[in-house]
C-alpha cells in the first residue's frame, strides 16, 4: 500500500486530483521541514497551483493538517475493521488490533511519522472537538466490540478509556522506535510477539 493508493481510496476520480496531489506534496514537505516550519506557500510552490485553490480545499493551514491527520485515521479504521470481521473472541480482537496496527504502519510510513507529529497539532487546534468526538467513539466501539466477544467478560474490570491504551501501548511504542530509525526492524516482525504481550495486559488475574 503505498501513499498514492491510500489517497486514491480516501479520494477516489479525476475531480479530485489536485486534492490528491496537495495531500502528497503537504505530507512530504510537514514529514521533512516540520509542520511548524512548513508555510501554504511552500506547498503552493510543490503543486505549482494557487494559494486560493489549497484554501478552497482546506481553509488554511491547521485545516490542511487536521485533514491529512484525519485521512490517516480513517485508513487504519479500514483496515482495523478488515482484521477484526476475522476475529470471534476478545483474544482474535486484541490480535486484530495489534496485527492492523503494525501491519498499517509497516506499509505507510510517511504517514504514520506524519501522524505521530501531527496528533500534538491537532489536539491543541481548532479540530480539537472533532478529534475528541471520533476518539470516543473509536473507543467505544472497540471496547462493546471486545466486551460482546467470547472472553470479554472478564475485560469489565477496566475502565473502556485506558482499553485501546493497554492493548496498543507497546506498539506504538516501538513504531514510533522504529520510525525514528531508533531499532532496525519493522514492527510487522514482531507482530506476534507484540499481540501476545497487549493480551497478556488485559488478560492476566
Amino acid at each position: 500500500m503505498e501513499t498514492t493508493d491510500l489517497l486514491e481510496r480516501a479520494f477516489p476520480g479525476r475531480r479530485a486530483e489536485l486534492k490528491r496531489d496537495i495531500f502528497r506534496k503537504a505530507l512530504a514537505l510537514f514529514n521533512e521541514q516540520g509542520i511548524e516550519a512548513t508555510t501554504i506557500e511552500m506547498i503552493r510552490t510543490e503543486c505549482q497551483t494557487s494559494v486560493g485553490a489549497i484554501y478552497h480545499h482546506f481553509g488554511n493551514k491547521e485545516g490542511l493538517v487536521a485533514a491529512l491527520f484525519f485521512t490517516a485515521l480513517e485508513d487504519q479504521a479500514r483496515l482495523r475493521e478488515q482484521y477484526l470481521s476475522e476475529a470471534t473472541t476478545a483474544e482474535q480482537g486484541v490480535q486484530a488490533l495489534i496485527y492492523s496496527y503494525v501491519d498499517w504502519v509497516d506499509s505507510q510510513p510517511e504517514w504514520a511519522r506524519f501522524q505521530y507529529h501531527a496528533r500534538f497539532a491537532v489536539t491543541k487546534g481548532p479540530f480539537k472537538d472533532e478529534l475528541a468526538s471520533r476518539n470516543t467513539s473509536r473507543n467505544g466501539q472497540l471496547w462493546q466490540w471486545l466486551s460482546a466477544a467470547e472472553q470479554g467478560e472478564a475485560l469489565k474490570r477496566y475502565p473502556a478509556e485506558l482499553m485501546f491504551s493497554l492493548i496498543i501501548g507497546a506498539s506504538e511504542s516501538y513504531c514510533r522506535a522504529w520510525l525514528a530509525g531508533r531499532v532496525p526492524s519493522s514492527p510487522k516482525a514482531h507482530r506476534e510477539l507484540l499481540a501476545q504481550a497487549a493480551w497478556r495486559s488485559i488478560s492476566a488475574d
